[in-house]
């Protein structure tokens, strides 16, 4: 079966690549999941969108890693606003997600979810926590978020 990958699958390709895959992984997981489509005609002319949608998302090369490792080390004021109970717990934990957007939001650079190091759970509390961020495989930022009380 052949698809167009549309988000990165470990040990297959990334966004745009055109693969060719068992028909029960892509009618199973892939396909349902979004991160395929069928390869027709029509849409292998798309495959040159989605690379360029993808090339402007991620980090181009070591270079633009230390100027974007730069700029995240440099902030200080990354807030999330979160659910908490009154002895600080949080109700949850904070996602990369939350993570990742804050900081666009702070900062306009966007930074992909996935690159938010973070153990399952490890932010459960009000305060300051220091997360890391994969920039590229040798270059890792490490920001400051602050998480509040949400009013």
């Amino acid at each position: 079966m052949k698809l167009i990958l549309t988000a990165a699958v470990d040990h297959l390709g990334v966004a745009g690549d055109i693969v060719e895959v068992k028909p029960g992984y892509g009618r199973n997981y892939l396909l349902p999941r979004g991160l395929a489509i069928v390869a027709t005609p029509g849409a292998e002319k798309q495959v040159e969108g989605i690379r360029r949608a993808q090339e402007a998302r991620e980090i181009r090369d070591l270079d633009h890693a230390r100027e974007v490792k730069n700029t995240l080390d440099g902030l200080e004021n990354v807030s999330v606003s979160v659910r908490a109970a009154e002895n600080g717990k949080l109700f949850g934990s904070v996602s990369a997600g939350d993570i990742a957007e804050a900081i666009r939001e702070a900062s306009n650079q966007a930074v992909d979810k996935r690159a938010v190091e973070l153990a399952p759970g490890q932010i459960k509390s009000l305060g300051s926590h220091t997360v890391d961020i994969a920039l590229h495989p040798q270059i890792t930022a490490h920001v400051s978020v602050k998480v509040v009380a949400a009013s």
